[in-house]
């Protein structure tokens, strides 16, 4: 069965990223929710997609006082999202910079420790923030994220080769070769964002692992749930 993740939660129903997009994504029937994390200066991990808060500034100037109330913290999406599956992604550039490095470590000590670890995988673009992380919590599912423009099969590779166990490539670059190859190498593929209730069919038919999506009841109906 491929698993239906809702996109920053449902942000059909209320502000992506926050815990009323997820208690929606959960009443809709998702099966997972996907959403960012950020540190901020006085190192509490929060959910938002970007690095920086309009009219604010970086998040990792800021104290967790000086954020807006529907900014939620880690810790409460999770209570917000549960049962749920989820995928929580790194926000981080390739090398990593210093407040990246805390990041990671902050997150992973938060993961291993938590009664949902079954239910979480973590994901992010830069493979060096993820090799970070599975050497600071090893027991933990991680995916790494393919750009379009980067070759999902060389992408495959590198995620295999440093111990990942998933692949979240962009939706159009997802063929019958590419799920062939990542059940050779054993790693779960999870295809991202994509709403085209036909791509969804195509690509639950191949036997993706789950599709991340900002539509959750038309990818329900798309996979004959609903």
């Amino acid at each position: 069965m491929t698993d239906i993740f809702a996109h920053r939660g449902s942000a059909q129903k209320a502000r992506e990223n926050t815990l009323d997009a997820f208690i929606a994504a959960r009443e809709l029937g998702a099966d997972g929710v996907e959403l960012d994390v950020h540190l901020t200066a006085d190192g509490c991990v929060v959910v938002h997609h970007d690095a920086d808060l309009s009219g604010k500034g970086p998040i990792a100037s800021l104290s967790r006082s000086q954020l807006p109330g529907w900014l939620p913290e880690l810790e409460q999406a999770f209570e917000a999202c549960r049962p749920l599956a989820v995928n929580v992604e790194i926000k981080a550039d390739p090398e990593i910079p210093g407040d990246q490095h805390q990041l990671v470590a902050r997150l992973a000590a938060m993961l291993a420790s938590r009664p949902e670890e079954g239910r979480i995988v973590v994901s992010s673009f830069s493979l060096a923030a993820l090799d970070a992380f599975s050497a600071l919590a090893p027991g933990l599912s991680t995916g790494l994220l393919v750009e379009p423009t980067d070759d999902p099969v060389t992408a495959l590779r590198a995620a295999s080769d440093h111990g990942h166990g998933g692949l979240h490539p962009f939706f159009l670059a997802v063929d019958e070769a590419l799920v062939e190859a990542a059940n050779a190498f054993e790693l779960a593929i999870r295809p991202w964002t994509v709403d085209d209730p036909a791509q969804i069919t195509r690509l639950a038919g191949l036997g993706v692992d789950a599709v991340i999506t900002n539509d959750v009841p038309a990818a329900l109906r798309a996979v004959g749930r609903c």
